[in-house]
Formats: structure tokens, C-alpha cells, sequence
């Protein structure tokens, strides 16, 4: 039996498209920062939480159930004692992220423009 998605030609700008909530949530400001984190290593949440600076424990808890749905990232509960999770990315997450990591560099690397701009905006329109 055919899915619903079987007929359906993917379009992000489409309302109805599934690929739009997958794209917020691997850009979403939570989402980018714990892929971008997990690109490198599988961390623990704590660890995690601790790289994504000022995120909370229910958001980061959100956004990695939300990345987990998508197939992006993978929960691993390790059968030990205390109880340890660890948070990896998929071969799709690691793609995903791969690429958010060129336009995060890209950003960071041309931020004296960007600081530039803003002070440029702010004062043509009296400050901020």
C-alpha cells in the first residue's frame, strides 16, 4: 500500500511539506548548535548541554527528540550502571551538519562585516 508522501513531489515552500519541519528543526538556533556540536563526537547530554551554551535541559531535550524523529541524530542508551546515553549523528545527520558547519564557518569568518552593517544600519536610522 502506498504512503501519502509516495505522490508527493517535495517543496519546502509547500505548507503541507514534511521537509519543511525537518529543515526547522536541523536550522532551528537549538538544532544547528547540537548538530554542529555532534559533528565532531557522541556526547553525553550533560556534555552536550554543556557545548550548546544557554540552551535548557527541556529544550535540548526537545530539539534532540525532534532531530532523533528526523534521522538525524542517534540516541545509544549504554547498558551500564550508572545509566549512560549518548547522542551520535546519523550518516544523514552528519551530511546535514557537514553543511550547516560551512555556513556557521562562513558567518564567523565575516563577522567584522556583519558588525559592520549593523553599526552602518543603526546609526542612518539614529541608533539603538
Amino acid at each position: 500500500m502506498a504512503s501519502d508522501t509516495d505522490d508527493l513531489a517535495f517543496d519546502v515552500f509547500s505548507r503541507q511539506c514534511p521537509s519543511r519541519s525537518t529543515l526547522e528543526h536541523a536550522t532551528g538556533r537549538w538544532g544547528s548548535l547540537t548538530l554542529g556540536a555532534l559533528y565532531e563526537e557522541s556526547l553525553r547530554f550533560n556534555e552536550l548541554r554543556r557545548r550548546v551554551d544557554g540552551v535548557s535541559e527541556k529544550m535540548l531535550s526537545q530539539t534532540l527528540q525532534a532531530l532523533e524523529r528526523d534521522g538525524l541524530v542517534l540516541r545509544e542508551a549504554q547498558p551500564v550502571n550508572p545509566p549512560r546515553v549518548d547522542y551520535e549523528l546519523t550518516p544523514l545527520g552528519r551530511e546535514v551538519a557537514g553543511r550547516l558547519l560551512g555556513l556557521i564557518h562562513l558567518v564567523e569568518g565575516r563577522m567584522d562585516d556583519v558588525l559592520a552593517a549593523r553599526t552602518r544600519y543603526d546609526e542612518a536610522r539614529g541608533g539603538r
